[in-house]
């Protein structure tokens, strides 16, 4: 027998600019499912209040899930992480029901903080790769050095480019068809 092993895609994209990674996210999204792609995972609004450094972060269960909350409120004199764990784990449940009902690509708005101590997505993740479902993800340069370790050497960086992008999914999708 002589059945070509597939090699795991994963790929991410970072931006500097505050919320941009989000966006290229939602947009790369809207587009991947526009060309027929069964998209799963989530991506992130942010969205600003008044009078404070902070912002309210929604997520939305791909593709056409519910809109997460996860962030609280922690009050105006807080510095700390504004992330609510248990939100984010419920959209993790979310998005391991539609991984149950088949994908062609998963995206995941932020490898963070949770997912660099082995928490929220992350497990999804590797289950994600296991079923030789690619996965984008948008990283964080404070934490690309966990990143890197969980990918062990085989993520692909993307420029946050919608052409590079949309063709690093095409490849890898059509890659996967060719082997089902």
């Amino acid at each position: 027998m002589n059945r070509k092993i597939p090699r795991m895609k994963i790929a991410c994209v970072m931006n500097t600019e505050q919320g941009a990674t989000d966006r290229f996210l939602t947009q790369t999204a809207a587009a991947a499912i526009q060309q027929g792609h069964a998209v799963i995972g989530v991506v992130q609004t942010n969205t600003p209040r008044p009078k404070t450094h902070r912002c309210d972060m929604d997520v939305q269960v791909l593709p056409d899930g519910p809109i997460i909350r996860i962030s609280q409120e922690l009050g105006p004199q807080a510095r700390g992480c504004a992330l609510d764990p248990a939100a984010l784990e419920r959209a993790v449940v979310e998005v391991q029901k539609t991984l149950a009902q088949g994908a062609d690509l998963l995206i995941v708005n932020k490898f963070g903080k949770h997912e660099a101590a082995g928490r929220g997505f992350r497990p999804l993740i590797a289950e994600a790769l296991s079923q030789d479902v690619p996965v984008l993800v948008g990283l964080n340069p404070l934490n690309r050095a966990e990143f890197e370790s969980f990918a062990d050497g085989l993520a692909q960086e993307l420029a946050a480019d919608s052409a590079t992008v949309a063709d690093w999914i095409e490849t890898t999708c059509r890659a996967r068809s060719a082997l089902a």
